[in-house]
């Protein structure tokens, strides 16, 4: 299961819609280590001048990874993220996870060059075969 899902919540989702922040609460709250590291990337990423910044630390665990792999597999979690931390995201492996300003100078090159097959295939090492 990706998220930790409160009856109220739950509760709230059948009458109608949930608010992103809602939503982002349990996003938070049930997948700690993707938030820290999505938020981190984030943050750094406004801080360069191109906009990009990426997370190339692999996770702790497989709990970690997983936590990863869950937020990023969502179109719902990814675009909520992506919408809070005012962010383009785009994920390579279990962990290279990467951060773009979208009106930063040459964001949208540095993504497609990111999420292109040729960066794919060279961010590939035996190590991370069973990634």
């Amino acid at each position: 299961m990706s998220l930790t899902v409160s009856d109220d919540l739950l509760r709230q989702a059948r009458d109608g819609e949930v608010s992103d922040a809602d939503f982002l609460a349990c996003v938070r709250d049930s997948l700690p280590y993707a938030w820290q590291v999505i938020g981190e990337v984030a943050e750094r990423s406004r801080q360069t001048p191109d906009g990009f910044a990426d997370n190339q630390v692999p996770p702790p665990d497989e709990t970690a990874r997983g936590q990863l792999l869950r937020a990023l597999a969502s179109d719902a979690m990814r675009g909520a993220l992506e919408r809070h931390f005012g962010v383009r995201l785009a994920f390579q492996n279990c962990h290279r996870v990467a951060a773009f300003v979208p009106d930063a100078p040459g964001s949208a090159e540095r993504y497609a060059a990111f999420v292109s097959p040729r960066a794919q295939l060279l961010n590939q090492s035996p190590e991370r075969v069973d990634c």
